[in-house]
């Protein structure tokens, strides 16, 4: 296949998978078992156009957040979820989403040292498509029954954002869990019963860990000579490719969680693990 081609579709992969609760890393290993394996440059390149779909997205929600921590009133056309808030509880807001960050920094680096990481091989992946398929249907069935019994809830507490952040780290060590599924589920299950709600602050603080995470990657790459030799024309089409997938695809979920429950992504994930596990024993 014509290498731009192969680029291509890789980036549009990795732009529907990321943020979609079904895992990009499952769906990257299947792909480049046909479309070839690619750099770790690449990788991180493909991840980056992603988070730039996230940020431009979640722009006015951003500019609202910084305009709180400088003491003005965040109007709710700066909040995607149309709700007035107060300076003081906009900064509480970022502050929450400076601890789960935070919480996945230091996890992120002690699971580094300690090397505990699986590997992207398919069984393991496929594994972790089954569980998180299961747990997700668990979770929000919990989470509907509060709704029901208490009401919905929007606020995120202290307590969900220190489990959000655990729970990426928890998506680092096992490829196929899905960090987004991950941290939506952790905070249906911490409380906020607003699917809404849950996505906007497991996709905000997505931002700064992926940024972070992919600067780390390109300066570890920068020491060991990693960037040389990559070929910049299909690197560029696939960063191109990511963003503008992952731009649509986020805008997508965003008005599908509205009136949908994510059984779909569950019977998805469910399905494909399946696959992967039937399909092993001949795929290698």
């Amino acid at each position: 296949m014509n290498d731009l081609l192969a680029a291509l579709l890789l980036g549009i992969i990795e732009g529907i998978t990321e943020f979609l609760p079904i895992s990009s890393t499952g769906h990257l290993l299947i792909a480049e078992r046909w479309l070839g394996h690619r750099s770790d440059l690449f990788n991180v390149a493909i991840q980056a156009g992603a988070i730039l779909a996230v940020v431009l997205i979640y722009r006015r929600r951003l500019l609202g957040l910084l305009a709180a921590f400088a003491g003005r009133d965040m109007t709710a056309p700066y909040d995607p979820l149309g709700i007035d808030i107060s300076p003081k509880l906009a900064r509480e807001y970022g502050f929450k989403l400076l601890v789960a960050f935070g919480v996945t920094a230091v996890g992120g680096l002690a699971v580094k040292a300690l090397g505990w990481e699986l590997p992207d091989t398919v069984r393991p992946i496929a594994w972790a498509l089954i569980i998180g398929a299961v747990w997700m249907v668990i979770a929000e069935q919990l989470a509907a029954r509060r709704a029901a019994r208490d009401g919905e809830r929007t606020a995120i507490s202290w307590t969900t954002a220190i489990l959000v952040g655990v729970a990426q780290v928890v998506a680092g060590v096992f490829p196929g869990t899905s960090r987004s599924a991950a941290t939506i589920f952790v905070a249906l299950l911490a409380g906020t019963t607003s699917r809404s709600a849950a996505t906007e602050f497991a996709f905000l603080v997505g931002i700064p860990t992926m940024f972070a995470a992919t600067g780390y990657e390109l300066l570890s790459m920068a020491r060991h000579g990693g960037l040389h030799g990559e070929d910049w024309s299909a690197l560029g089409v696939a960063f191109v490719a990511s963003a503008i997938t992952a731009f649509v695809a986020v805008k997508w979920l965003l008005r599908y969680i509205e009136t949908h429950r994510f059984t779909a992504f569950a019977v998805y994930r469910l399905l494909l693990g399946i696959a992967l596990l039937l399909w092993v024993p001949s795929g290698g």
